[in-house]
């Protein structure tokens, strides 16, 4: 256990390091609220309650500093701050707004603290307010780790309240009404005889009183939005295509640029641009690190010119070809590499029996391929740096942003925008440092930075790949111990790397989804093993878990086959965690578990547990002459407190599909150094014809309420592999499916 006590000791002073940050500032630092930029610029007879609130003469409007990323965060941050300010659903405006330290994620420190203490001596609860220090005293806004509900659950709606009752002291101090006697609705603050005042007419009365925030937060009894179905805010645009996105961005004086960058993520060492130069619109063509940029009067003939350069470059610092990369892994399971042990109930050594299961699984590197390609605009001039971009941290941003030139990060001003997919893609800020270098050559102009869709493939980060090998001894149909060991290179060492953040310790993105599993046997074990760095990696949708789900739950799938065990009630009989053993039940009661499917079809089960959110999945399939259908998903999660029944069954949806799609036929493979997939054609994801039907089942008895936009991929992949060996008796051991199994 030495290794063990070393990690231990190097968490504690992380935590250390943490907590003296804030004792340095001192308890006044921490506990004092973040100034409200909204009250930098505001405008004569306008109001700000709070850093989300602002109210003038035309309108009210509503700031959502997460970034919307499809998984319509915009929408529920807007619904938590007006139910409490009892605005109707069209009645108010939505912004973004700029970053601000007021806007610091309150979330971040949860799971990392829950993590953190399964290999620390601290309770969570400290590290989690260690955590949550740091970022309030960085002003650390971002979006991410299924945070953002957690985030705003509290503050928005405190927000809201404090807006309504200063609102209806404005009113008082119009009318001479007492406060008590007046009530709000839909906008307006109503007086006893039914006379309405809109917010509106009451912002600059507003803006003379200081906020009050002795409030209290609405029963959930009392919700007229919240808890129910509701019209998302962007619906209407995105189905008539009306919705605006970063790439869709235009301005006077507007130039285009794309990028020619090297495949291997090394250093060029020469190009040859002249197949490019004298096209027509081609204004410029410059170096920049990594590649070359080009310059025109348009994307498609900046995106062109920039395909016709070629690159000399240095080999890859990785491996040249995929097997090595396998093997890399391979030679990973060893004391030197070990990261963690973090998981190790009962005694392993003693554990003996007369069956023995091992078993060796496989997760390949994936693309984020979002449908919008990566793109920024920048404007830079001797004062400011400006920016508009799709991107989920935007403290980072101005930071980045600021460092390749000679300005400061307070000269930034960064405008987020809607997004047209993520999945873990807008962590990274290459394309904001590109944009910025080539605006900084051209001074005074706007530069729209357009990456095509086989440069944003070529140039993604993605999910790391990873290996595990499991153990498992049984006497006669008794599990006596089970033991997961994975390799992994870290994803958090990888893409904090890039953005130049002091990250050390463990990393719990390598076991993350396996070692808390709710699962109680009598030894049970789960090790992370730290592989050396090789492609650069970034969090994908659900990190760690979404190779970690498929580790593990495919392990439990062929040590309960090996027991003669129904893989539903045994691992119910394994399970004391109520809220996981709520969610097991109940996807098994919406799917009647047990009932006999009839010739040629199969069901599997998986249930994993991420960003603190257990999700049980049983998927049916059937075995046809053309390879195998996928029917049905019965998928149960327990989220806590639903905010949108309709968006989280959406953002569920969705998050099956993802995971099914990218375990029957997404990889990305390295020869010569390059990425081989391209575009859509090399990872297609999942058809429209393949899409099972999908029953989502919600529960709401945590207490504390999560996000929902990761915890629904883990368990996708395991579950339906369990399922094709139900019907088929074949295991699937490595991802993607189809290199071993057709699909219809």
């Amino acid at each position: 256990m030495s290794a063990l006590r070393k990690i231990a000791r190097r968490t504690f002073l992380i935590g250390s390091v943490a907590v003296a940050g804030g004792v340095a500032f001192g308890s006044y630092q921490i506990r004092r609220p973040h100034d409200n930029p909204l009250l930098d610029d505001l405008p004569d007879g306008a109001a700000s309650f709070n850093p989300w609130v602002r109210i003038d003469t035309e309108a009210v409007t509503l700031i959502t500093p997460h970034a919307d990323l499809g998984q319509g965060v915009a929408h529920m941050q807007a619904l938590l701050i007006a139910e409490e300010l009892d605005l109707a659903e069209n009645g108010f405006r939505t912004e973004f707004g700029l970053p601000a330290a007021a806007y610091y994620n309150r979330a971040f420190g949860s799971e990392a603290g829950a993590d953190l203490a399964a290999v620390t001596p601290l309770p969570a609860a400290f590290l989690e307010n260690a955590i949550n220090t740091v970022a309030k005293l960085t002003g650390l806004q971002g979006t991410g780790g299924s945070t953002s509900v957690p985030d705003s659950f509290d503050k928005l709606r405190e927000a809201g309240a404090v807006a309504r009752e200063t609102l209806k002291a404005a009113a008082s101090a119009e009318t001479g009404i007492p406060v008590p006697d007046l009530r709000t609705e839909a906008g307006e603050v109503v007086l006893p005889d039914g006379t309405a005042i809109p917010y509106t007419a009451l912002a600059a009365r507003a803006a003379t009183i200081a906020p009050v925030t002795d409030v209290r937060l609405r029963d959930p009894g009392a919700w007229t939005m919240l808890g129910r179905p509701t019209h998302r805010l962007d619906i209407d645009a995105k189905s008539r295509g009306q919705q605006s996105y970063g790439i869709d961005l235009d301005m006077p004086g507007m130039v285009y640029a794309s990028v020619k960058l090297s495949p291997r993520r090394s250093a060029v060492v020469d190009y040859d641009a002249g197949a490019a130069e004298g096209r027509r619109g081609v204004q410029a063509i410059f170096e920049i690190d990594g590649g070359v940029a080009v310059v025109a009067n348009n994307t498609w003939r900046a995106i062109e010119a920039a395909r016709a350069i070629t690159l000399t470059t240095e080999p890859a610092a990785y491996p040249a070809d995929q097997d090595g990369h396998w093997q890399v892994l391979s030679e990973s399971f060893t004391d030197a590499h070990l990261d963690a042990v973090w998981r190790d109930d009962g005694d392993l050594d003693a554990a003996t029996g007369d069956t023995v299961v091992t078993a060796e699984y496989r997760a390949p590197y994936v693309a984020h391929q979002p449908l919008e390609p990566l793109n920024a605009v920048a404007l830079v001039t001797d004062s400011t740096i400006t920016i508009w971009a799709a991107q989920q941290m935007p403290t980072l941003v101005k930071q980045i942003a600021a460092a390749g030139t000679d300005h400061d990060p307070d000269q930034v001003i960064f405008h987020n925008q809607y997004s047209g997919g993520s999945f873990g893609h807008r962590l990274e800020m290459d394309v904001v440092r590109q944009a910025v270098a080539i605006a900084d050559q051209m001074r005074g102009t706007p530069v729209k930075l357009t990456y095509s869709r086989e440069e944003d493939f070529a140039q993604d980060y993605p999910r790391g790949i990873a290996m595990a090998r499991g153990h498992a001894t049984l006497e006669g149909d008794r599990i006596t111990g089970v033991a997961l060991d994975i390799a992994a290179p870290s994803v958090i060492a990888s893409q904090a790397g890039r953005s130049n953040l002091p990250i050390s310790g463990p990393d719990s993105q390598i076991t993350a989804g396996a070692f808390n599993a709710p699962y109680n046997f009598d030894a049970f074990r789960v090790r992370g093993f730290r592989a050396p760095e090789l492609a650069p990696i970034s969090s994908w949708r659900s990190v760690g878990a979404s190779s970690n789900g498929f580790f593990i739950e495919s392990l439990m799938d062929e040590v309960l086959a090996a027991a003669g065990a129904d893989p539903v009630e045994a691992r119910l009989a394994l399970i004391s965690d109520p809220i996981a053993r709520g969610v097991l039940e109940a996807a098994a009661e919406a799917a009647s578990w047990g009932t006999n499917l009839g010739a040629n079809r199969g069901r599997g089960v998986a249930l994993v547990k991420s960003f603190g959110v257990p999700v049980a999945e049983i998927i049916d399939v059937t075995v046809t002459d053309r390879g195998i259908r996928l029917d049905d998903v019965y998928v149960a999660a327990d989220p806590g407190t639903v905010i949108d029944p309709i968006n989280i069954e959406n953002n569920i949806q969705g998050g099956v599909i993802w995971g099914l799609g990218h375990a029957i036929n997404s990889e990305i493979t390295y020869a010569d150094g390059m990425a081989q997939q391209a575009n859509y054609y090399d990872a297609e994801g999942m058809r429209m014809h393949q899409v099972p039907r999908i029953h989502v089942i919600l529960r709401q008895n945590q207490t504390q309420i999560r996000g929902i936009g990761e915890p629904p991929v883990p368990p996708a992949a395991p579950a339906l592999a369990n399922a094709i060996f139900d019907a088929t008796g074949q295991r699937l051991r490595e991802m993607p499916f189809w290199n071993a199994i057709d699909f219809v």
